[in-house]
Order: structure tokens, then sequence, then C-alpha cells
């Protein structure tokens, strides 16, 4: 009830629900009817669903993960669905074979990808940013898979794979877009972990679609801030932070 009720107070503002897998698989089964019915009334409301599983696993592992939210399992008994979500979250740690299944699976039905490329948390720096011996950083050889596999899945301006850009460090943006110039960039971090919308400027240089502003705590609470009705002030929270992020397109 919670999340429906926030879809439909929100949604009009948005274009996308990013669900937190974990805290649906943490119920067990009915925790994935629980999503499934979230999703459900998230497509009734016009919206894309971002599975937000941070998945990443040896190759036929990572199909598997593919399967179960992007696209459907065969079996004996026939085609088995899988989430059906138009894009999702995952992780590049265990390299470039285990990732190509999910773009593989993701451009059979058309979805997209946000690999982790420099995270909003602050152990961002205890990896992501140490320097390589080669030259750059970890982060930054990460943006340069990303590119690779955006421009082998081809489209147009924009990619399939785009990259998860934390908002709370806005100094990273210039060199990421710089390095994945078609690469989509989700951007977590704005409200509750203190990153702001009007620093994000970087990320929208391709237009208002290459860049995804999520914000969670921010919405869902709005109403604990200024004594409001919850679905009021989740709207309104919600059309600042487009009004924000739209006012950086020029």
């Amino acid at each position: 009830m919670h999340c429906t009720a926030l879809i439909v107070a929100a949604g009009p503002a948005c274009v996308a629900v990013k669900p937190q897998i974990a805290c649906f698989e943490r119920l067990g089964p009915p925790g994935w009817i629980a999503l499934a019915v979230v999703c459900a009334r998230a497509r009734e409301e016009g919206l894309l669903i971002l599975a937000d599983a941070k998945r990443g696993d040896i190759d036929v592992t990572a199909a598997a993960y593919a399967q179960a939210f992007l696209t459907s399992l065969p079996s004996p008994f026939g085609e088995i669905p899988g989430l059906g979500a138009d894009a999702m979250t995952i992780n590049p740690y265990l390299g470039r074979d285990a990732l190509e299944p999910f773009a593989l699976a993701a451009a059979q039905v058309g979805a997209g990808l946000f690999v982790l490329v420099r995270t909003s948390n602050p152990g961002a720096r205890d990896v992501e940013d140490l320097e390589l011996a080669a030259g750059g950083t970890v982060w930054e050889h990460v943006a340069g898979i990303v590119d690779d596999l955006g421009r082998e899945a081809g489209g147009g301006e924009l990619s399939a794979i785009g990259a998860v850009v934390g908002a709370t460090a806005p100094e990273h943006l210039e060199r990421a877009r710089e390095l994945m110039p078609r690469a989509p960039f989700l951007l977590p971090g704005i409200g509750a972990q203190g990153g702001r919308v009007e620093d994000l400027a970087p990320a929208f240089a391709p237009g208002r679609a290459g860049g995804l502003v999520t914000a969670s705590r921010s919405i869902a609470r709005a109403h604990e801030a200024n004594g409001a009705a919850p679905a009021d002030a989740a709207r309104r929270e919600a059309e600042r932070l487009r009004e924000a992020a739209w006012a950086l397109v020029r």
C-alpha cells in the first residue's frame, strides 16, 4: 500500500520507479509478490520499471539474473516470465565477461542497463577512486568499459547501456560525461544523502534524457518536513525535483 500510494501521488512528475530489490527479497516469496504488484501499478500509471538489483556474477549466473529481471526463462512447461523490468542496475567488478550476458539479454528485449561506475556512498572512495598503475582511477576504467559496451550495442544518440554516477560527488560528472558521451546517467544520492539537483548539469549534456535523477526518502518523507498530507507533499517534492532537473537543460 505504501509503495503504490507513492506511485499514484508522485508518478505524474516521474518517468520511472526504481524498486530497491533487496527490500522486497528480504520478505521471501511474499516479497516477490509485493514487487510484482508494485510494478504492475507503476505500469498502470505509465511509468517505466528500473530494477535496482546491482547484480553481477560469472556468465551463466549473469544470464540467469538477466532472465529474472528483464526477460523470460524457457522451460518444458513454456515460458516462465521474469519481472519484465525496463532496465536494471548491475555490478561490474567481476569484469567485462560478467556484463556481456546482461547486455545480450537486454538487447533481446529492448531493455536498458545501468552499470555501477562512481556510486553515491562515502565508501566509493575506498575502491572506485583508487589510482591505477596504468593511469586513471578504477571508476574511469569502468567508464571505458561502459562506453565500449554502449558503442557495441548501437542505437541513437543515447545508448541502452547507462551508468550509475552518484549525485553526491558532482565533481566527477564532467569527466564521467567525457568518458561516456552516449550513456544515460542514473543519479542517486539526491535529498537524504546530500546530493543537489542543481549540481548535475554535466549529466544533462545530451539533453533531458541524459540524466535520470533518483530520489526516494526525500519524496516518501516529504510530509515530515512541511506537515502537509503525505500524498500532497510527495507530489510537490517530485515536481520540484523535476523542475530543477529540467532547468539545467538549455
